[in-house]
């Protein structure tokens, strides 16, 4: 019997029009195993909750070019658990200031991920995060 593999949705919300950053992330994390879904450009947090929804994911992570992440994550955030989905990991990656990580870690991100960073990082942060989740208390 197999276990299950860790399952990512990968988001680009807003109006935020590059994903290379979110392909080569998404990419990184299907050929480490896990399965992902890409949502493409321009999702709002309505359409990114929905889908982590109906997808069934352990973790959401949020690729933020625009500076809108104060506005974004936690709308998507509020989302998530409006909808039962308060064990969802969620991550962010893209540019974002330092000065605004411990407001976001404080809301409920498990990490940011900024310019440079690798994707074994990525990987082995979901890997502990989603492990520590589902670990007995």
């Amino acid at each position: 019997m197999s276990e299950r593999k860790i399952r990512v949705l990968i988001a680009k919300p807003g109006l935020d029009g590059h994903d290379r950053g979110a392909k080569v992330v998404a990419r990184a994390l299907r050929d480490a195993g896990m399965e992902v879904i890409y949502t493409g450009l321009r999702q709002t947090p309505e359409m990114i909750a929905e889908a982590a929804l109906q997808e069934d994911v352990d973790v959401v992570g949020l690729s933020i070019l625009s500076g809108a992440h104060m506005a974004l994550v936690p709308r998507v955030i509020e989302l998530l658990r409006a909808e039962g989905l308060d064990d969802v990991i969620v991550i962010v990656g893209g540019i974002i200031p330092d000065d605004d990580v411990p407001a976001l870690r404080a809301m409920g991100v498990s990490a940011v991920f900024g310019p440079g960073t690798s994707t074994e990082d990525t990987i082995a942060h979901i890997r502990q995060a989603v492990a520590s989740r589902s670990a007995p208390q």
